[in-house]
């Protein structure tokens, strides 16, 4: 048996995993609760991505809607970690082959390789494209790879329940 699925089996055996998955209403506040944060998250990251693609907001420096925005970008990404892994814990063995939820998770990882990519490299020059209505081409691209990635990663969130 793969570890991973051991490991699988093990988490929902917990008295977390457990609890989740006997409760009448836990499952579904938690999943009210994942939603709030896949808002704040898409929201907050949305915005800077269409600023950096140059189709909204041009007039508005990008370093100063990342200040606005990227809290609100944190608070619903760690909120979206932990409602996520207690909703994991509670079908950890059925989330394991579903393929919707490999999409979402592998979707997830490109999405923070993107983030990292732009800050390390197009980001580093902001001050000099800062308040350009559009900016350089490799933003405009980091921009719309990351609103691509987020929207499947919620629409395969949902195909989680019929996949």
């Amino acid at each position: 048996m793969h570890l991973i699925f051991v490991i699988c089996q093990w988490l929902e055996q917990t008295a977390i995993g457990t609890t989740i998955r006997e409760s009448l209403w836990l499952f579904p506040v938690i999943e009210t609760v994942h939603i709030f944060g896949i808002i704040l998250l898409v929201g907050g990251t949305s915005i800077l991505d269409l600023r950096l693609m140059g189709l909204t907001f041009r007039d508005e420096p990008v370093t100063k809607l990342a200040q606005r925005f990227l809290p609100w970008a944190w608070a619903g990404f760690i909120t979206q970690i932990i409602t996520g892994l207690l909703m994991f814990s509670s079908e950890a063995t059925k989330m394991y082959v579903n393929t919707a939820f490999q999409i979402k998770m592998l979707m997830i990882l490109s999405a923070g390789v993107n983030a990292f990519v732009f800050h390390s490299l197009a980001y580093q020059s902001v001050g000099k494209w800062d308040k350009d209505p559009v900016a350089p081409v490799s933003a405009r691209i980091a921009g719309l790879i990351s609103i691509l990635f987020w929207f499947g990663i919620v629409a395969a969130g949902r195909w989680i329940a019929y996949v």
